[in-house]
């Protein structure tokens, strides 16, 4: 595992690749389940950079949907998950539930709450995009205004961004 940072309109952003090269995780500062030092492995600022660039282009508004090598760990059911949540189109939400039910577990809204809240890849397996059943911005492990200013830089929400 190598890592690199970089600054983004939500703050510094944390990208881990694997031997291969691939994404295994974008974790935003102070994020819930934010590793230890010696699970990013070593620095190494010329990692990922297509990643990099996607990021970049969807900070400017001028890119909805990356196409990044992933390589996220996780349990089979999350994975189930975050392929669901990579479905859900820029711009638009969906509940807990609604994702449950689409994955073909309608009473499952916990456990599909619980795998995106261990969503590994932040922002491009877009965890942010899951609101509560009243559209209610619960639950996400970046932060309650992180997760607003995505919505609103993205068209999902209205008014202002929250974020400096």
């Amino acid at each position: 595992m190598r890592h690199r940072v970089i600054d983004s309109p939500v703050g510094p952003l944390t990208l881990v690749v694997d031997a291969s090269g691939a994404l295994a995780a974008l974790y935003t500062a102070d994020q819930k389940h934010f590793p230890d030092a010696a699970a990013l492995g070593e620095r190494d600022d010329t990692v990922a950079p297509d990643a990099v660039a996607q990021l970049a282009e969807y900070f400017a508004g001028t890119r909805t949907a990356f196409s990044v090598e992933l390589a996220p760990r996780g349990t089979a059911f999350q994975h189930r998950v975050w392929d669901a949540l990579a479905a859900i189109p820029h711009g638009q939400t969906r509940s807990y539930g609604q994702l449950a039910a689409d994955l073909g577990s309608p009473g499952a809204s916990r456990a599909v709450g619980a795998a995106t809240g261990r969503n590994p890849i932040s922002i491009i397996v877009p965890c942010h995009r899951l609101v509560g059943s009243t559209g209610a911005l619960t639950g996400y492990a970046g932060g309650t205004e992180r997760k607003r200013w995505l919505l609103h830089h993205e068209g999902a929400l209205p008014g202002a961004s929250g974020l400096g």
